[in-house]
Protein backbone atom coordinates (compact mmCIF):
# COMPACT_ATOMS: atom_id res chain seq x y z
CA UNK A 1 0.00 0.00 0.00
CA UNK A 2 1.09 3.34 -0.46
CA UNK A 3 -0.01 6.80 0.37
CA UNK A 4 1.27 9.88 -0.49
CA UNK A 5 0.77 13.26 0.30
CA UNK A 6 3.98 16.02 -0.96
CA UNK A 7 4.25 18.81 0.12
CA UNK A 8 6.93 22.00 0.57
CA UNK A 9 10.24 20.46 2.64
CA UNK A 10 9.95 23.89 4.88
CA UNK A 11 13.15 22.80 6.43
CA UNK A 12 15.32 24.23 4.58
CA UNK A 13 13.93 27.65 5.58
CA UNK A 14 14.84 27.10 8.98
CA UNK A 15 18.59 27.15 9.18
CA UNK A 16 20.96 24.56 10.84
CA UNK A 17 20.04 22.37 12.72
CA UNK A 18 16.83 21.61 10.88
CA UNK A 19 14.04 20.56 12.62
CA UNK A 20 14.06 17.32 10.80
CA UNK A 21 17.14 16.68 11.80
CA UNK A 22 16.23 17.49 15.31
CA UNK A 23 13.73 14.68 15.37
CA UNK A 24 15.44 12.01 13.48
CA UNK A 25 17.99 12.55 15.90
CA UNK A 26 16.14 11.85 19.15
CA UNK A 27 13.54 8.80 16.85
CA UNK A 28 10.73 10.80 18.12
CA UNK A 29 9.13 11.56 15.21
CA UNK A 30 5.40 11.84 16.24
CA UNK A 31 4.02 9.12 14.37
CA UNK A 32 6.91 7.72 12.98
CA UNK A 33 5.83 9.04 9.37
CA UNK A 34 4.81 11.96 7.88
CA UNK A 35 1.00 12.31 8.88
CA UNK A 36 1.66 16.25 9.64
CA UNK A 37 2.11 16.91 6.03
CA UNK A 38 -1.67 15.83 5.40
CA UNK A 39 -3.14 18.68 7.56
CA UNK A 40 -1.35 21.62 4.78
CA UNK A 41 -4.11 21.83 2.37
CA UNK A 42 -6.17 23.01 5.11
CA UNK A 43 -3.81 25.18 7.01
CA UNK A 44 -3.82 28.00 4.99
CA UNK A 45 -7.12 29.66 4.07
CA UNK A 46 -7.52 31.75 1.33
CA UNK A 47 -8.09 34.85 1.04
CA UNK A 48 -11.71 35.68 0.91
CA UNK A 49 -13.54 35.75 -2.46
CA UNK A 50 -17.28 36.63 -3.07
CA UNK A 51 -18.48 33.18 -3.95
CA UNK A 52 -21.86 32.41 -5.06
CA UNK A 53 -24.07 30.39 -3.22
CA UNK A 54 -22.81 27.03 -3.36
CA UNK A 55 -25.07 24.33 -4.10
CA UNK A 56 -23.15 21.72 -3.76
CA UNK A 57 -20.64 21.56 -0.68
CA UNK A 58 -18.56 18.02 -1.79
CA UNK A 59 -18.14 16.17 -5.13
CA UNK A 60 -17.10 13.06 -6.21
CA UNK A 61 -15.66 13.08 -9.48
CA UNK A 62 -15.46 9.01 -10.69
CA UNK A 63 -12.73 9.07 -13.37
CA UNK A 64 -13.07 5.94 -15.67
CA UNK A 65 -8.99 6.29 -16.81
CA UNK A 66 -8.63 4.85 -20.13
CA UNK A 67 -11.11 6.57 -22.14
CA UNK A 68 -14.85 4.89 -22.23
CA UNK A 69 -16.38 4.19 -25.77
CA UNK A 70 -19.42 6.27 -25.36
CA UNK A 71 -21.56 5.19 -28.52
CA UNK A 72 -21.37 1.66 -26.58
CA UNK A 73 -22.25 3.34 -22.96
CA UNK A 74 -24.30 6.55 -23.40
CA UNK A 75 -24.71 7.36 -26.59
CA UNK A 76 -25.66 4.50 -29.02
CA UNK A 77 -26.36 4.64 -32.62
CA UNK A 78 -28.36 1.74 -33.53
CA UNK A 79 -29.39 2.93 -36.90
CA UNK A 80 -25.88 3.39 -37.80
CA UNK A 81 -23.66 0.77 -40.18
CA UNK A 82 -22.70 -2.12 -38.04
CA UNK A 83 -19.22 -0.76 -38.30
CA UNK A 84 -19.97 2.51 -36.27
CA UNK A 85 -23.11 0.84 -34.04
CA UNK A 86 -20.88 -2.17 -32.79
CA UNK A 87 -22.52 -4.82 -30.81
CA UNK A 88 -24.63 -3.55 -27.95
CA UNK A 89 -28.34 -2.35 -28.14
CA UNK A 90 -29.86 0.33 -26.54
CA UNK A 91 -32.75 -0.03 -23.68
CA UNK A 92 -35.24 2.67 -22.59
CA UNK A 93 -34.57 4.61 -19.26
CA UNK A 94 -37.44 5.96 -16.63
CA UNK A 95 -37.02 9.21 -18.72
CA UNK A 96 -38.98 8.87 -21.69
CA UNK A 97 -36.94 9.58 -25.10
CA UNK A 98 -33.63 8.42 -23.53
CA UNK A 99 -32.14 5.25 -24.45
CA UNK A 100 -28.62 4.08 -22.68
CA UNK A 101 -26.67 0.90 -23.07
CA UNK A 102 -28.29 -2.67 -22.40
CA UNK A 103 -25.49 -3.43 -20.07
CA UNK A 104 -26.30 -0.09 -17.47
CA UNK A 105 -29.72 -1.57 -16.62
CA UNK A 106 -29.24 -0.06 -13.14
CA UNK A 107 -28.62 3.32 -14.21
CA UNK A 108 -31.32 2.94 -16.66
CA UNK A 109 -33.92 2.91 -13.78
CA UNK A 110 -31.90 6.22 -12.28
CA UNK A 111 -31.64 8.09 -15.26
CA UNK A 112 -34.02 10.74 -14.04
CA UNK A 113 -31.25 12.10 -11.57
CA UNK A 114 -28.54 11.85 -14.19
CA UNK A 115 -27.80 14.98 -16.75
CA UNK A 116 -25.89 13.12 -19.73
CA UNK A 117 -23.71 15.60 -21.78
CA UNK A 118 -23.53 13.80 -25.29
CA UNK A 119 -21.44 16.58 -27.38
CA UNK A 120 -18.09 16.53 -25.11
CA UNK A 121 -14.95 17.63 -27.10
CA UNK A 122 -11.42 18.22 -27.22
CA UNK A 123 -8.35 17.64 -29.39
CA UNK A 124 -6.16 15.07 -27.22
CA UNK A 125 -5.66 11.91 -28.00
CA UNK A 126 -2.87 11.57 -25.20
CA UNK A 127 -4.36 9.53 -22.36
CA UNK A 128 -1.60 11.61 -19.78
CA UNK A 129 -2.33 14.56 -21.15
CA UNK A 130 -5.83 14.75 -22.20
CA UNK A 131 -6.76 13.84 -18.58
CA UNK A 132 -5.43 17.24 -17.85
CA UNK A 133 -8.49 19.02 -19.91
CA UNK A 134 -11.19 17.23 -17.36
CA UNK A 135 -9.41 17.36 -14.50
CA UNK A 136 -8.47 20.97 -14.55
CA UNK A 137 -10.65 22.70 -17.45
CA UNK A 138 -7.38 23.74 -19.36
CA UNK A 139 -5.24 22.38 -21.93
CA UNK A 140 -2.39 20.66 -20.75
CA UNK A 141 0.96 22.35 -20.56
CA UNK A 142 3.55 22.29 -23.40
CA UNK A 143 5.99 20.84 -20.93
CA UNK A 144 5.73 17.46 -19.24
CA UNK A 145 6.38 18.68 -16.04
CA UNK A 146 3.53 17.75 -13.65
CA UNK A 147 4.49 20.89 -11.49
CA UNK A 148 3.65 23.37 -14.62
CA UNK A 149 -0.03 21.72 -14.53
CA UNK A 150 -3.27 23.63 -13.84
CA UNK A 151 -4.37 22.68 -10.14
CA UNK A 152 -7.11 19.80 -9.87
CA UNK A 153 -10.19 21.18 -8.74
CA UNK A 154 -9.70 19.60 -5.23
CA UNK A 155 -6.73 21.49 -4.98
CA UNK A 156 -8.46 24.76 -5.62
CA UNK A 157 -10.53 23.85 -2.86
CA UNK A 158 -8.01 22.84 -0.93
CA UNK A 159 -6.42 26.73 -1.39
CA UNK A 160 -9.69 27.84 -0.83
CA UNK A 161 -9.39 26.68 2.94
CA UNK A 162 -13.11 24.39 2.16
CA UNK A 163 -13.71 21.13 4.37
CA UNK A 164 -14.45 20.77 7.80
CA UNK A 165 -13.08 18.47 10.92
CA UNK A 166 -9.62 16.92 10.41
CA UNK A 167 -9.40 14.89 7.14
CA UNK A 168 -7.60 16.74 4.42
CA UNK A 169 -9.61 18.45 1.80
CA UNK A 170 -8.98 17.02 -1.36
CA UNK A 171 -8.30 13.08 -1.63
CA UNK A 172 -8.02 10.65 -5.02
CA UNK A 173 -8.15 6.95 -4.69
CA UNK A 174 -6.63 5.03 -7.11
CA UNK A 175 -6.30 1.06 -6.35
CA UNK A 176 -3.71 -0.61 -6.97
CA UNK A 177 -3.78 -4.13 -8.07
CA UNK A 178 -0.59 -6.30 -8.20
CA UNK A 179 0.20 -6.86 -11.44
CA UNK A 180 2.64 -6.70 -14.51
CA UNK A 181 1.03 -4.06 -16.45
CA UNK A 182 2.33 -0.24 -16.45
CA UNK A 183 0.09 1.92 -14.09
CA UNK A 184 -0.08 5.25 -16.73
CA UNK A 185 -2.47 6.44 -14.07
CA UNK A 186 0.37 7.93 -11.99
CA UNK A 187 2.03 9.65 -14.68
CA UNK A 188 -1.36 11.26 -16.35
CA UNK A 189 -1.27 15.33 -16.18
CA UNK A 190 -3.69 17.46 -13.79
CA UNK A 191 -4.05 15.09 -10.70
CA UNK A 192 -2.06 17.36 -8.63
CA UNK A 193 -2.41 21.17 -7.28
CA UNK A 194 0.27 21.75 -10.21
CA UNK A 195 1.80 24.94 -9.92
CA UNK A 196 0.31 25.91 -7.02
CA UNK A 197 2.69 23.77 -5.18
CA UNK A 198 2.56 20.32 -3.51
CA UNK A 199 1.00 22.36 -1.02
CA UNK A 200 -2.37 21.64 -1.76
CA UNK A 201 -1.78 18.10 -3.76
CA UNK A 202 -3.92 15.42 -2.87
CA UNK A 203 -3.88 12.93 0.13
CA UNK A 204 -3.55 9.87 -2.93
CA UNK A 205 -4.58 6.55 -1.65
CA UNK A 206 -3.63 3.53 -3.59
CA UNK A 207 -4.47 0.68 -1.09
CA UNK A 208 -7.32 -1.81 -2.72
CA UNK A 209 -10.43 -1.14 -0.26
CA UNK A 210 -11.66 -4.35 -1.93
CA UNK A 211 -8.99 -6.17 0.67
CA UNK A 212 -9.74 -7.39 3.37
CA UNK A 213 -6.60 -6.02 4.78
CA UNK A 214 -7.32 -2.33 3.62
CA UNK A 215 -5.60 0.01 5.78
CA UNK A 216 -5.15 3.58 5.65
CA UNK A 217 -2.36 3.44 7.64
CA UNK A 218 -1.21 7.31 8.90
CA UNK A 219 -4.99 7.59 10.01
CA UNK A 220 -4.51 4.88 13.09
CA UNK A 221 -1.94 4.64 15.76
CA UNK A 222 0.43 2.25 15.50
CA UNK A 223 0.48 -1.53 17.63
CA UNK A 224 1.82 -0.67 20.84
CA UNK A 225 1.66 3.07 20.78
CA UNK A 226 -1.42 3.91 23.26
CA UNK A 227 -2.80 7.47 23.79
CA UNK A 228 -0.79 7.61 26.75
CA UNK A 229 2.61 7.43 25.11
CA UNK A 230 1.10 9.05 22.17
CA UNK A 231 0.04 12.67 24.47
CA UNK A 232 3.92 11.85 25.94
CA UNK A 233 5.39 12.64 22.57
CA UNK A 234 3.39 15.60 22.02
CA UNK A 235 4.39 17.22 25.04
CA UNK A 236 8.14 16.55 24.16
CA UNK A 237 7.55 17.54 20.77
CA UNK A 238 5.78 20.77 21.67
CA UNK A 239 8.94 21.56 23.96
CA UNK A 240 11.80 21.24 20.54
CA UNK A 241 9.52 23.28 18.97
CA UNK A 242 9.19 25.98 21.87
CA UNK A 243 12.89 25.55 21.72
CA UNK A 244 13.55 25.64 17.65
CA UNK A 245 11.26 28.58 17.23
CA UNK A 246 13.11 30.53 19.91
CA UNK A 247 15.82 30.49 18.25
CA UNK A 248 14.50 30.93 14.59
CA UNK A 249 11.46 32.47 15.11
CA UNK A 250 10.10 31.61 11.82
CA UNK A 251 6.96 31.58 10.79
CA UNK A 252 6.97 28.34 9.14
CA UNK A 253 8.04 26.59 12.30
CA UNK A 254 4.53 27.80 13.88
CA UNK A 255 2.92 26.70 10.65
CA UNK A 256 4.07 23.04 10.97
CA UNK A 257 3.19 22.89 14.94
CA UNK A 258 -0.30 23.67 14.02
CA UNK A 259 -0.33 20.42 11.04
CA UNK A 260 0.99 18.48 13.82
CA UNK A 261 -1.48 19.23 16.40
CA UNK A 262 -3.86 18.70 14.14
CA UNK A 263 -2.59 15.38 13.23
CA UNK A 264 -3.03 14.71 16.97
CA UNK A 265 -6.39 15.74 17.26
CA UNK A 266 -7.18 13.12 14.83
CA UNK A 267 -5.52 10.74 15.77
CA UNK A 268 -6.84 11.17 19.06
CA UNK A 269 -10.71 11.39 17.65
CA UNK A 270 -13.00 9.24 16.67
CA UNK A 271 -13.08 10.39 12.62
CA UNK A 272 -9.61 9.11 11.19
CA UNK A 273 -9.78 5.87 11.89
CA UNK A 274 -13.45 5.00 11.25
CA UNK A 275 -13.52 6.99 7.91
CA UNK A 276 -11.62 4.20 6.31
CA UNK A 277 -12.80 1.57 8.38
CA UNK A 278 -15.06 -0.24 5.59
CA UNK A 279 -15.64 -2.68 8.10
CA UNK A 280 -18.48 -0.16 9.88
CA UNK A 281 -20.67 -0.45 6.61
CA UNK A 282 -23.24 -2.48 6.49
CA UNK A 283 -22.81 -6.04 5.13
CA UNK A 284 -25.84 -5.35 2.31
CA UNK A 285 -24.38 -1.80 1.87
CA UNK A 286 -20.81 -2.95 0.90
CA UNK A 287 -22.46 -5.90 -1.20
CA UNK A 288 -24.58 -3.10 -3.08
CA UNK A 289 -21.93 -1.45 -4.33
CA UNK A 290 -19.46 -4.45 -5.06
CA UNK A 291 -16.94 -6.72 -3.34
CA UNK A 292 -14.61 -5.18 -6.12
CA UNK A 293 -11.81 -2.45 -6.04
CA UNK A 294 -14.36 0.33 -8.00
CA UNK A 295 -16.93 -0.53 -5.40
CA UNK A 296 -14.88 0.08 -2.25
CA UNK A 297 -13.49 3.15 -3.62
CA UNK A 298 -16.83 4.76 -3.95
CA UNK A 299 -17.79 3.49 -1.01
CA UNK A 300 -14.92 5.04 0.48
CA UNK A 301 -15.55 8.22 -0.94
CA UNK A 302 -19.22 8.34 0.16
CA UNK A 303 -17.86 7.99 3.60
CA UNK A 304 -15.04 10.85 3.59
CA UNK A 305 -17.65 13.28 1.76
CA UNK A 306 -19.76 12.83 4.83
CA UNK A 307 -16.77 13.39 7.15
CA UNK A 308 -16.42 16.87 5.98
CA UNK A 309 -14.12 16.27 2.38
CA UNK A 310 -14.95 18.53 -0.27
CA UNK A 311 -13.82 16.38 -3.32
CA UNK A 312 -12.71 12.89 -3.67
CA UNK A 313 -11.42 11.67 -6.95
CA UNK A 314 -11.79 7.77 -7.62
CA UNK A 315 -9.77 6.98 -10.34
CA UNK A 316 -10.69 3.50 -12.15
CA UNK A 317 -8.53 0.91 -11.17
CA UNK A 318 -6.16 -1.19 -13.68
CA UNK A 319 -7.93 -4.61 -12.58
CA UNK A 320 -5.24 -6.87 -13.67
CA UNK A 321 -6.44 -8.27 -16.59
CA UNK A 322 -3.28 -9.09 -18.80
CA UNK A 323 -5.26 -8.02 -21.99
CA UNK A 324 -4.08 -5.60 -24.65
CA UNK A 325 -6.46 -3.28 -23.13
CA UNK A 326 -6.37 -2.25 -19.44
CA UNK A 327 -8.57 0.35 -17.58
CA UNK A 328 -11.10 1.47 -20.34
CA UNK A 329 -8.47 1.64 -22.95
CA UNK A 330 -10.24 -0.71 -25.37
CA UNK A 331 -8.00 -1.04 -28.36
CA UNK A 332 -9.18 -4.67 -28.37
CA UNK A 333 -12.02 -6.69 -27.51
CA UNK A 334 -14.30 -3.60 -27.06
CA UNK A 335 -17.59 -5.88 -26.62
CA UNK A 336 -16.43 -8.70 -24.35
CA UNK A 337 -14.12 -6.43 -21.80
CA UNK A 338 -16.96 -3.49 -21.65
CA UNK A 339 -20.05 -6.10 -21.12
CA UNK A 340 -17.92 -8.32 -18.82
CA UNK A 341 -15.29 -6.17 -16.71
CA UNK A 342 -16.23 -2.81 -16.98
CA UNK A 343 -20.22 -1.81 -17.44
CA UNK A 344 -21.31 -4.06 -15.20
CA UNK A 345 -19.13 -2.79 -12.25
CA UNK A 346 -19.74 0.58 -13.78
CA UNK A 347 -23.17 0.32 -13.49
CA UNK A 348 -23.53 -1.02 -9.86
CA UNK A 349 -21.33 1.52 -8.29
CA UNK A 350 -22.58 4.63 -9.63
CA UNK A 351 -26.40 3.52 -8.86
CA UNK A 352 -25.48 2.73 -5.54
CA UNK A 353 -23.68 5.99 -5.03
CA UNK A 354 -26.79 8.03 -6.09
CA UNK A 355 -29.70 5.43 -3.77
CA UNK A 356 -27.10 5.82 -0.81
CA UNK A 357 -27.11 9.63 -1.46
CA UNK A 358 -30.14 9.95 -1.77
CA UNK A 359 -31.29 7.40 1.38
CA UNK A 360 -28.90 9.92 3.49
CA UNK A 361 -30.50 13.15 2.45
CA UNK A 362 -27.27 14.23 0.56
CA UNK A 363 -27.41 13.88 -3.16
CA UNK A 364 -28.50 17.45 -3.19
CA UNK A 365 -25.48 18.58 -1.93
CA UNK A 366 -22.90 16.51 -3.28
CA UNK A 367 -22.26 16.86 -6.94
CA UNK A 368 -21.35 13.47 -8.78
CA UNK A 369 -19.05 13.64 -12.16
CA UNK A 370 -18.87 10.50 -14.26
CA UNK A 371 -16.07 11.14 -17.52
CA UNK A 372 -13.41 9.73 -19.24
CA UNK A 373 -10.59 11.29 -20.68
CA UNK A 374 -12.15 11.05 -24.19
CA UNK A 375 -13.99 8.71 -26.19
CA UNK A 376 -13.55 6.20 -28.57
CA UNK A 377 -13.65 5.72 -32.45
CA UNK A 378 -16.80 6.03 -34.47
CA UNK A 379 -15.52 2.87 -36.58
CA UNK A 380 -14.39 -0.50 -35.06
CA UNK A 381 -10.77 -0.80 -36.17
CA UNK A 382 -10.13 2.84 -36.95
CA UNK A 383 -7.46 4.10 -36.33
CA UNK A 384 -6.60 7.43 -34.54
CA UNK A 385 -3.38 7.58 -32.00
CA UNK A 386 0.22 5.82 -32.39
CA UNK A 387 -1.69 2.84 -30.26
CA UNK A 388 -4.16 2.55 -33.11
CA UNK A 389 -7.06 -0.47 -32.67
CA UNK A 390 -7.50 -4.25 -33.57
CA UNK A 391 -10.75 -5.66 -35.84
CA UNK A 392 -12.69 -5.42 -32.08
CA UNK A 393 -12.07 -2.36 -30.78
CA UNK A 394 -12.09 1.33 -31.42
CA UNK A 395 -9.26 3.54 -30.75
CA UNK A 396 -8.83 7.18 -28.91
CA UNK A 397 -11.45 9.98 -30.04
CA UNK A 398 -11.65 13.35 -28.18
CA UNK A 399 -13.62 14.77 -30.99
CA UNK A 400 -16.85 13.82 -29.19
CA UNK A 401 -17.64 11.87 -25.78
CA UNK A 402 -19.84 12.00 -22.95
CA UNK A 403 -19.98 13.01 -19.61
CA UNK A 404 -22.32 12.42 -17.25
CA UNK A 405 -23.70 14.49 -13.92
CA UNK A 406 -25.77 14.42 -10.85
CA UNK A 407 -26.80 15.43 -8.07
CA UNK A 408 -25.71 18.82 -6.38
CA UNK A 409 -28.27 21.01 -8.03
CA UNK A 410 -27.86 19.56 -11.71
CA UNK A 411 -31.13 18.36 -13.43
CA UNK A 412 -31.14 15.20 -13.98
CA UNK A 413 -33.60 13.07 -16.41
CA UNK A 414 -31.80 15.52 -19.53
CA UNK A 415 -29.55 15.14 -22.46
CA UNK A 416 -27.43 18.09 -22.85
CA UNK A 417 -25.99 18.15 -26.75
CA UNK A 418 -25.88 15.89 -29.27
CA UNK A 419 -23.41 14.12 -31.27
CA UNK A 420 -23.94 13.93 -34.96
CA UNK A 421 -25.42 10.19 -36.71
CA UNK A 422 -21.90 8.42 -36.40
CA UNK A 423 -21.12 9.67 -32.95
CA UNK A 424 -17.70 11.55 -34.22
CA UNK A 425 -18.00 14.76 -33.63
CA UNK A 426 -21.10 17.31 -31.54
CA UNK A 427 -23.97 17.76 -33.95
CA UNK A 428 -25.61 20.91 -31.13
CA UNK A 429 -24.46 22.15 -28.54
CA UNK A 430 -20.53 21.54 -28.03
CA UNK A 431 -19.14 21.11 -24.25
CA UNK A 432 -15.78 22.20 -23.91
CA UNK A 433 -14.49 20.81 -20.71
CA UNK A 434 -13.12 24.41 -19.32
CA UNK A 435 -16.89 25.12 -19.53
CA UNK A 436 -17.95 21.53 -17.66
CA UNK A 437 -15.50 22.51 -15.30
CA UNK A 438 -16.97 26.36 -14.82
CA UNK A 439 -20.25 24.48 -14.17
CA UNK A 440 -18.32 22.52 -11.46
CA UNK A 441 -17.19 25.36 -10.12
CA UNK A 442 -20.30 27.22 -9.94
CA UNK A 443 -21.84 24.44 -8.22
CA UNK A 444 -19.21 24.37 -5.59
CA UNK A 445 -19.06 28.04 -5.03
CA UNK A 446 -16.79 29.15 -6.62
CA UNK A 447 -16.95 32.31 -8.05
CA UNK A 448 -16.11 32.93 -12.12
CA UNK A 449 -13.15 34.88 -13.21
CA UNK A 450 -11.52 33.73 -10.19
CA UNK A 451 -7.67 34.54 -9.65
CA UNK A 452 -4.58 32.42 -8.13
CA UNK A 453 -1.44 33.17 -8.21
CA UNK A 454 1.46 30.45 -8.18
CA UNK A 455 5.05 30.51 -6.77
CA UNK A 456 6.17 33.44 -8.66
CA UNK A 457 2.91 35.23 -7.20
CA UNK A 458 1.30 35.47 -10.65
CA UNK A 459 -2.09 36.18 -11.46
CA UNK A 460 -4.08 32.95 -12.85
CA UNK A 461 -7.85 32.63 -14.04
CA UNK A 462 -8.50 29.30 -12.30
CA UNK A 463 -10.88 28.47 -14.82
CA UNK A 464 -12.24 31.17 -17.44
CA UNK A 465 -15.07 28.70 -19.02
CA UNK A 466 -18.92 29.45 -19.20
CA UNK A 467 -21.05 27.03 -16.63
CA UNK A 468 -23.89 25.28 -18.63
CA UNK A 469 -27.10 26.68 -17.73
CA UNK A 470 -29.26 24.39 -19.23
CA UNK A 471 -27.85 21.79 -16.41
CA UNK A 472 -28.64 23.56 -13.55
CA UNK A 473 -31.75 22.89 -11.67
Amino acid sequence: MTLSYRMFDHSSLLGTPNRREVLRAGSIGLFGMSMPQLFAAQAAAAEAAAAPRAKARSCILLFMWGGPGHQDTWDLKPDAPAEIRGEFKPISTNVPGIQICEHFPQLASRTDKLAIVRSMTHSDVNHLTATHYLLTGQAPPPVDNLRMDWPHIGAVLSRLGRGRGPLPPFISMRPKIENTVPRFVEQSHGQSAGWLGPTWDPLTIDADPSKANYRVGEFALREGVSNHRLSERRTLLQSLENRLQHVHASESLQVMSQHYDRAYDLLTSAVGGSAFDLSQEPTAIRDRYGRHPHGQSVLQARRLIEQGVPLVTVFWPNDGVKNVSVYWDTHSKEFIDHKTRLMPPADQAFSALLDDLSDRGMLEDTLLVWTGEFGRTPKIGQRNSDAGAGADGRDHWPNCFTSVLAGGGIRGGMVYGASDRQAAYPASDPVHPVDLVATIYQQLGVPRGLEMRDRLNRPFVICPGRPIRDLVA
